[in-house]
């Protein structure tokens, strides 16, 4: 498929879950992006999101809330670009982060983008790993390196097992290829899921280091029960998949 990365290419998909001042200042961010030829808000609980009415934003609501796949997906069936972009609320753009990564996609076989994601400090966030596996998790608890690959920004284009959900941009007919995210995943490892199903597919995963955006990132499962319960099942139910390894 040719892409036109040009202007109005691309389909913003975020969801909220109490995050209406983020989305709003996250909406005004987009209108400057001319790419961004569309904006679908799904308002997962209740909430107050306020932006500019105009043919840019469209708005689901939903009457119970969704899983982050099951949302995701929902708002794919709105889509009308032939860019899809899955996007945090959480996150804050650095300038207009979407010629770049349209340029890296559309060069040579590849299907799932993403930029380097940083903290609010600047610091390199852990947003492109190996694939989990036991033994690396056990690793990790013990204070072992703990799957992430060394980034740093500017740095040549990687091809990292998976990439995190936070931000990630497919090609419309990519998504619907690989039948979008697992929906038995309420929350958490939905992005690991779907980049092991593209290597296997054939399809190629990548991260672009010469683009960032901000990540405000809040670590519920460290802090809330139910988010470590879904974590954890999460977890259970890629490694009883099997889908973690890559072609």
């Amino acid at each position: 498929m040719t892409v036109d990365a040009g202007r109005g290419s691309v389909a913003v998909s975020i969801v909220s879950h109490g995050h209406g001042k983020m989305v709003s200042a996250l909406i005004e961010q987009l209108r400057n992006c001319p790419e961004v030829g569309q904006v679908i808000v799904t308002q997962n609980v209740p909430e107050e999101i306020r932006f500019a009415p105009d043919d840019l934003v469209g708005v689901i609501e939903n009457p119970s809330p969704k899983g982050f796949g099951a949302n995701h997906n929902a708002a794919f069936r709105a889509c009308r670009m032939p860019i899809y972009c899955v996007l945090n609320p959480d996150i804050q753009l650095i300038g207009n982060p979407f010629p770049s990564l349209l340029q890296s996609l559309v060069e040579g076989r590849r299907e799932i983008i993403a930029p380097l994601i940083v903290s609010p400090s600047g610091g390199v966030e852990d947003s492109a790993r190996h694939f989990p596996t036991m033994s690396g998790l056990l690793k990790k608890a013990v204070g072992h390196n703990d799957g992430r690959y060394p980034m740093v920004s500017g740095q040549a284009l990687i091809f990292p097992d998976w990439v995190a959900g936070m931000f990630m941009l497919f090609r419309t007919t990519d998504y619907a290829r690989l039948g979008g995210f697992d929906e038995r995943y309420f929350l958490y490892y939905e992005d690991v899921d779907i980049c092991a199903r593209a290597w296997r597919d054939g399809m190629k995963v990548v991260l672009c280091p010469s683009v960032s955006a901000i990540h405000d990132a809040r670590r519920q499962s460290r802090k809330s029960l139910r988010h470590l319960r879904w974590h954890l099942a999460s977890m259970a139910r890629y490694f009883l998949s099997g889908t973690g390894r890559r072609a």
